[in-house]
């Protein structure tokens, strides 16, 4: 049985859309760009006087990595190793100890703010949980940088669904020696209408391809909140994803989850959410798992059951 492509109605107001850490791959913190060059820049051309970037912050945490996005002052992707002894809880440890911080290594002019969040009617959503991270202080502590942060809705998704699931990925390592988890967020479009965003049946095909039946001349738009205290500018995803490897006596099974940011009936199937991998690196810009043959990979929701509780 093949990994099923995604059958999801867009509601009005944004309802439903819907690298592996390589064992060579080191990753440091770094505010240097990461550039893909396609010619050679020559000494007088624009680039003389400084690339303007985008610049990407890559953190390496005690428990996590995180890619961080500057302009919408949310991650790109946040990626965790986890095993069955690594999430255990070490003495003392307390999430009552923890706080919501600024990412103080970021500049000023780029950050979020724990004040952007301040009656802003979202949760500050963990993207590496707290949970995973709780073998030691430091690490726990680290989740609650605002560079591991995007707004989420708060009941039936951060304080529910959203944690089920990232409780169901824990779970995992019972029976798998190593679960890597990448998280991050999503802006997908709505179709629009005559009377505005309008219900529409969208398919993900197995290459990441939006294809729909409504006629050629349908249009479609991102729409999406920011919050912020004086100047509004974090950005408020409309879906997110969670990608999953897992590995067992040199096996990899591979699972990839579009969620919705809204509520979510606790009792909704997992695999309700299940994509095509390439239909969230279609969507995100990224690329998972290039250094592995992907055509191996076994799909999760045939080998466990794909139920949060």
């Amino acid at each position: 049985m093949g990994i099923p492509t995604l059958q999801i109605s867009w509601l009005t107001g944004g309802f439903f859309l819907g690298m592996f850490f390589m064992y060579n791959l080191i990753p440091v913190r770094t505010h240097v760009q990461t550039r893909h060059l396609h010619s050679r820049a020559e000494e007088n051309s624009i680039l003389k006087f400084g690339n303007p970037g985008p610049v990407v912050d890559l953190f390496e945490r005690t428990a996590y990595t995180a890619s961080y996005n500057r302009k919408d002052r949310i991650p790109h992707w946040v990626g965790e190793h986890l095993t069955e002894q690594g999430i255990i809880k070490g003495e003392g440890v307390s999430r009552d100890k923890s706080s919501f911080k600024d990412d103080k290594e970021l500049p000023a002019l780029f950050r979020a703010y724990t004040k952007d969040y301040t009656l802003s009617g979202y949760d500050r959503g963990h993207m590496a949980p707290a949970a995973d991270a709780s073998a030691t202080q430091a690490g726990l502590d680290q989740t609650f940088l605002l560079s591991n942060i995007a707004p989420q809705v708060g009941a039936g998704f951060n304080r529910q669904y959203w944690a089920y699931f990232e409780a169901f990925c824990r779970d995992m390592t019972k029976n798998y020696t190593d679960v890597f988890v990448y998280s991050g967020p999503l802006f997908l479009p709505q179709l629009v209408t005559s009377s505005g965003l309008a219900n529409a049946t969208i398919e993900f095909t197995k290459e990441g391809v939006i294809k729909t039946t409504k006629s050629n001349q349908s249009k479609y738009r991102i729409e999406y909140n920011v919050i912020g205290d004086t100047s509004p500018n974090v950005a408020v995803p409309t879906h997110f994803f969670k990608v999953l490897l897992l590995v067992k006596d040199n096996q990899y099974t591979m699972g990839a989850f579009v969620l919705p940011n809204q509520e979510i009936a606790n009792k909704t199937p997992l695999d309700q959410f299940q994509v095509d991998l390439q239909a969230v690196e279609k969507a995100s810009g990224l690329l998972f798992f290039e250094k592995l043959d992907r055509k191996t990979f076994l799909n999760l929701c045939d080998m466990v059951s794909c139920i949060v509780k």
